[in-house]
């Protein structure tokens, strides 16, 4: 049976549409869209619609109409808050899978600008990440970045407090502190641990929209639904469905 995945499309567009072509026959598309729009989509693909689409999305997770779903380029902020209401959690945890020029892939967390900032949120990174990564037969290796090198310990608070912190979840988790030294981290790790969510943002909008890598997209890992959450700025959400798709075919282990 294919899978089931549902998008969100708050309009039409090209990224949609190039999406609708690339996935084919692969999965069963459906696209959730306001009122209005479906003869936009071209019949070729089907589409819901609704007032609030991103909540029509989340009911149709919730309720297992659809097996995955992809924000695609429905808003984050009300879209994430109908999906932590679904799931019945105060927050949400995002791990990226990334590719970088040289067709490297890794898991990179935290990579929203709210997680991560405690050696508690990090070290759930770390154990969630090491699940994803053997599902996708990425190395259960796993970095945990700081603030600078070794070496600069004492130039600022702040830095120290990120060597610390990395230093105990390493310590906790069997991780490795890798220091600053992202560029080592993304070529030798399955898994990327930030110091913070405004750092992991960063890195992850530097390698995908500056420096010629690919998002695939962003599961999030603390629910029990599989929701891949995206960046509207993306060229199309292909990546994205097939990393869904990848997820709902593939047993937890």
């Amino acid at each position: 049976m294919p899978v089931t995945i549902g998008l969100g499309a708050a309009s039409p567009g090209e990224s949609v549409f190039s999406t609708v072509r690339a996935v084919g026959g692969a999965v069963d598309l459906v696209l959730f869209s306001y009122p209005g729009t479906a003869d936009s989509f071209g019949g070729a693909v089907e589409v819901v619609e609704a007032k609030e689409p991103e909540t029509a999305l989340i009911e149709a997770l919730a309720d297992g109409r659809i097996d995955a779903a992809v924000r695609g380029t429905l808003p984050a902020s009300s879209t994430l808050a109908a999906l932590k209401r679904a799931a019945g959690v105060d927050h949400l945890e995002r791990i990226a899978l990334l590719e970088t020029a040289d067709g490297h892939l890794f898991l990179l967390a935290p990579v929203g600008v709210d997680e991560g900032w405690t050696v508690m949120e990090k070290i759930r990174f770390v154990e969630r990440g090491r699940e994803i990564a053997r599902r996708f037969g990425l190395s259960g290796g796993v970095a945990v970045l700081s603030g600078g090198r070794l070496g600069d310990l004492g130039r600022h608070p702040v830095v120290d407090r990120t060597m610390a912190d990395a230093e105990l979840v390493a310590r906790l988790t069997g991780a490795e502190h890798t220091e600053i030294l992202i560029e080592e981290a993304a070529r030798r790790y399955g898994v990327v641990v930030a110091p913070d969510g405004v750092s992991g943002n960063l890195i992850f909008r530097t390698l995908t929209f500056l420096g010629a890598g690919v998002g695939h997209g962003a599961p999030v890992v603390n629910i029990d639904k599989i929701f891949v959450d995206t960046s509207r700025a993306s060229v199309n959400y292909t990546n994205a469905v097939m990393l869904a798709k990848s997820l709902a075919e593939t047993p937890v282990s």
